[in-house]
């Protein structure tokens, strides 16, 4: 195996960066533009390949807690975005433990407190069981399936969540907030847009287009939110089948 991390340089080498996205998709170079800018951030991916480098097998998106998309208050950490390893059929063979420990390392690196991330319980997000077997510890969660863990390298304050519902209650109507931090909610977002009742009910859709942005967003998450009326409808992408769904459950439709 071999770990490779991602640079300006080489990212167009590197596919496995953008997510599994097709690289004639349109959201593709969206993904790849916000990384860009990211880099001089201190964001950090890195790839792990099978041997030969014949495909990813694994990837960790990280960045200096200051500058992370979620709703958090991570400074002095280094902060997981995203952690995922792929296929099925490579769990629960240590290689995220792998990718975990990279990060931790280059918190110690960087003379950080730890490490830092949100876990879920959902589907497609990374849950928390590899994280305590890293030595994680919960810190909070946010009343639902989203949980703030952290590891400690030195001592210093726990990162903490920050007050994402007061945020919620300021919304009226039905609203998108979204970021391209995740090229699979940028893709959602766009076929929803054009999707005729979201038309008919006025949905207004805002980029986060910054950490500072993401760090003030109305759920913990914070790269996806659907809202009506002060009320928190989801907080991950969604197909259309499952938007209008929603929209029939809240008899909008």
């Amino acid at each position: 195996m071999e770990i490779v991390d991602i640079t300006k340089e080489n990212l167009g080498k590197n596919p496995g960066a953008i997510c599994f996205i097709n690289p004639k998709n349109p959201t593709h170079s969206l993904k790849v533009d916000w990384i860009n800018q990211r880099l001089t951030e201190g964001l950090r991916i890195k790839l792990l390949y099978s041997e030969g480098r014949k495909k990813v097998i694994g990837f960790i998106e990280y960045v200096p807690g200051e500058y992370a998309w979620r709703a958090v208050n991570a400074t002095g950490f280094m902060f997981i975005h995203c952690l995922w390893i792929y296929p099925n059929a490579n769990k629960n063979k240590g290689l995220g433990s792998i990718l975990i420990r990279e990060c931790i390392d280059d918190a110690r690196r960087n003379n950080l407190n730890g490490v830092a991330v949100v876990a879920s319980k959902s589907a497609f997000m990374a849950n928390s069981s590899i994280f305590l077997k890293n030595g994680f510890t919960k810190i909070a969660d946010d009343k639902g399936e989203n949980e703030l863990l952290a590891i400690s390298i030195k001592l210093g304050p726990f990162p903490s969540i920050n007050n994402w519902r007061e945020k919620l209650t300021t919304f009226t109507g039905l609203h998108i907030l979204y970021s391209k931090q995740c090229p699979w909610v940028a893709r959602m977002v766009k076929e929803i847009g054009e999707f005729e009742p979201a038309k008919r009910l006025g949905l207004k859709i805002t980029e986060i287009k910054s950490a500072a942005e993401a760090q003030n967003a109305p759920s913990l998450y914070a790269v996806f939110n659907l809202i009506y009326n002060g009320k928190l409808l989801s907080d991950r992408y969604i197909s259309i089948t499952r938007f209008n769904n929603i929209l029939k459950n809240e008899k909008l439709i």
